[in-house]
């Protein structure tokens, strides 16, 4: 048997997509199998609770806007001699986005059966104190100077159980896709965090950052198996997905030009300047107040929506932003390298 911790951050996005739906059937084949027992904890439910209403808001969001812009490219490009079947056949499925919607909360429920189920892991003072611990002496998942206390309440959870259990002939699993947080800094990714290392060194406690390899690790075969009976084979990513990434890259990107941007402006290299004042030939050194004044709107909006200490970046990271945002826009259609915001 395998004890399985999953980080809130994997529970969402299995509800938010499709493919989730295939890696939640592949979970509960497993619990059914009694090949893994999930243990949760506390905070882990409590922030899932919070975040789940979003969740659903937000699918409806997305489909509908890129199914806008799916509507708006074909009016623009498509031939004319099948126009009016298709924007037919396109006007219908607008109808049925509610519906897709749906999808959404029935992988919620899903997960909330299985939380129901699941070992509850109690978030006791010793474990409050501990997290707290971890943010005076600066460790992971404190180490990028931002409020982590939720993400270290639950690592601590999940050490907290490895130490009451040690005794106990079961293998632990600790899985999340927050690499920021958890994964080796400048390395790879898969291996945990220094500051957390010591927590994953033996042959019983394991680190992924992805949900399907941690489940291929505990018994391969029955993935095998569980393919083989589903049909389950990877498919391409959805034209919503690939668009709802590259608006994320775009705007975080944005994000971080306007905050080198804003340094500039307090350094005294800009200026913010009234309308009248511009001149083309000191653009380079001169900024618009008004325009200044929606840019700070801006940046704004983006730090509400993603959160503030999830827009800050290393070289490395930096670098990945913009290859996969240029990566996109070229399965999209545009040239390699375009990386306007």
């Amino acid at each position: 048997m395998t004890n399985l911790l999953i980080d809130t951050c994997v529970w969402l996005e299995i509800a938010k997509t499709t493919k989730g739906e295939k890696i939640l059937s592949l979970l509960e084949e497993f619990i059914e199998e009694d090949e893994v027992s999930l243990i949760v904890p506390e905070i882990v439910i409590e922030e899932f609770e919070r975040n789940k209403d979003r969740i659903v808001v937000d699918a409806g969001k997305s489909l509908s806007s890129h199914f806008e812009k799916v509507k708006e490219i074909f009016i623009k490009h498509g031939g004319e001699k099948d126009k009016e079947v298709v924007l037919a056949q396109l006007n219908d499925l607008n109808h049925k986005i509610p519906t897709l919607g749906e999808t959404v909360s029935s992988s919620l429920q899903r997960i909330e059966k299985l939380f129901s189920q699941c070992e509850i892991i109690k978030m006791t003072d010793e474990i409050k104190l501990r997290a707290v611990q971890r943010a005076i002496d600066k460790k992971a998942p404190f180490h990028l100077s931002k409020n982590s206390i939720g993400d270290a309440i639950i690592i601590e959870s999940f050490i907290e159980y490895a130490i009451q259990n040690d005794s106990q002939n079961f293998k632990l699993v600790f899985v999340t896709e927050n690499k920021k947080d958890f994964s080796l800094q400048n390395g790879n990714h898969k291996l945990p965090h220094e500051d957390l290392a010591e927590h994953f060194d033996s042959n019983k406690s394991f680190y992924f950052i992805s949900l399907p390899e941690a489940l291929h690790a505990i018994n391969p075969e029955l993935i095998e198996n569980f393919e083989l009976e589903n049909d389950w084979k990877t498919e391409p990513r959805q034209l919503s997905e690939i668009l709802s990434i590259e608006r994320e890259l775009e705007h975080k990107i944005w994000y971080n030009r306007h905050k080198i941007y804003e340094a500039r402006i307090l350094s005294g290299e800009i200026k913010i300047i009234r309308r009248e004042d511009y001149d083309v030939m000191k653009s380079r050194f001169t900024v618009v107040d008004e325009i200044w004044a929606g840019a700070k709107k801006s940046a704004k909006a983006i730090e509400d929506e993603f959160g503030e200490e999830n827009l800050m970046w290393d070289d490395f990271e930096w670098g990945m932003l913009n290859g996969k945002l240029s990566a996109l826009r070229w399965v999209n259609g545009d040239e390699w390298d375009f990386l306007d915001t």
